[in-house]
């Protein structure tokens, strides 16, 4: 780890300011960030620890929807009442993911902004895009299993690796932003990370000086939510693939299918034309398979990771014959 120095924010104010400084990297839980550096992939020259600043709380909306404060830890989140019984996919997602110890210390906003876990990625050692612009894509050629899909480029095949966004993504939420101590924008989650193109280092919206404050869901929904993750061992494994799933039948057709994907794509994976697909549609095997085509139209395999593609299929199908069954 490269010598840093370490200032503590106590009002928005202060996190903007120290965070619109080069080289200067914001701290909360820690648990992606500390991991990086240690590494030297990430070499920040300052940290703006936030964690004074606010922001934890998780409050009910004036629209019936949930504010979940972006220095609420994951914990917090999964166990929340309104979670569980109002967004379960939320905290399934949750659950699926990382240790009880990490889930203590991660937060919302620094869940939203964890980096990749490409091989190539966390090795100096190796090119990588991302980490190095112009020094090529190891992975494109190398070991490519954990990788990309949807959505790549010639300049990165990486996977976003989080569970919680992909959940957030079904539910449609909303991303709370302060550009400046009294100034704040929205961004829908599903916009708020960005696909690799030719700029793979620029991972979401945000720019510099900005926080996250909050995360709003919309007012609950009806229907069946499911969050199945299919990975290479049953605990502490990055997701192969992964599916969020809001899913509601009426008089035998379904209604409802809001589906966000993890695993196959640099961030979390939202098609509104599988959506389109199934509504107003009665569930059958020929039906989940035409969602299955739209879900991998393009989808494209690097040799190690074309298992992926078939995998998908078979799990999007799993989803929504279980999804389907539960909210008849």
């Amino acid at each position: 780890m490269r010598p840093f120095q370490y200032n503590r924010a106590r009002t928005l104010a202060d996190a903007a300011q120290m965070l619109a400084e080069p080289e200067t990297t914001a701290i909360a839980g820690g648990t992606n960030l500390l991991d990086l550096m240690k590494l030297q992939v990430e070499t920040p020259g300052q940290l703006a620890d936030v964690n004074r600043v606010g922001f934890a709380e998780i409050e009910d909306t004036d629209d019936g929807g949930l504010r979940i404060g972006a220095l609420a830890t994951n914990t917090a989140t999964a166990v929340h009442p309104r979670v569980r019984a109002d967004y379960p996919v939320l905290a399934r997602a949750i659950l699926a993911g990382a240790t009880q110890q990490l889930r203590n210390k991660a937060t919302t906003g620094g869940n939203l902004c964890q980096r990749t876990r490409c091989f190539y990625f966390m090795n100096i050692d190796q090119p990588c895009n991302k980490r190095e612009p112009g020094s090529g894509c190891g992975a494109i050629d190398g070991i490519a299993k954990l990788h990309a899909i949807l959505g790549t480029s010639e300049d990165c095949i990486a996977t976003y690796p989080g569970d919680m966004a992909v959940a957030l993504s079904a539910l449609d939420a909303t991303v709370h932003i302060a550009t400046g101590e009294d100034a704040e924008r929205t961004v829908p989650v599903r916009d708020f990370h960005c696909l690799p193109g030719d700029t793979p280092w620029i991972e979401n919206v945000l720019e510099p000086g900005e926080v996250i404050t909050a995360v709003t869901l919309p007012r609950p929904v009806g229907g069946t939510q499911l969050y199945r993750k299919v990975r290479e061992r049953s605990s502490y494994a990055f997701a192969l693939v992964s599916i969020a799933a809001v899913v509601e039948v009426k008089d035998g057709k379904i209604s409802r299918a809001d589906l966000a994907f993890g695993g196959l794509a640099h961030k979390p994976w939202h098609d509104q034309r599988i959506a389109e697909t199934l509504i107003g549609q009665v569930p059958s095997t020929e039906l989940f398979d035409a969602a299955a085509d739209v879900l991998l139209e393009g989808a494209r395999g690097y040799g190690e990771n074309d298992f992926k593609i078939p995998l998908a299929r078979r799990t999007l199908h799993a989803v929504l014959s279980q999804a389907t069954e539960d909210a008849a």
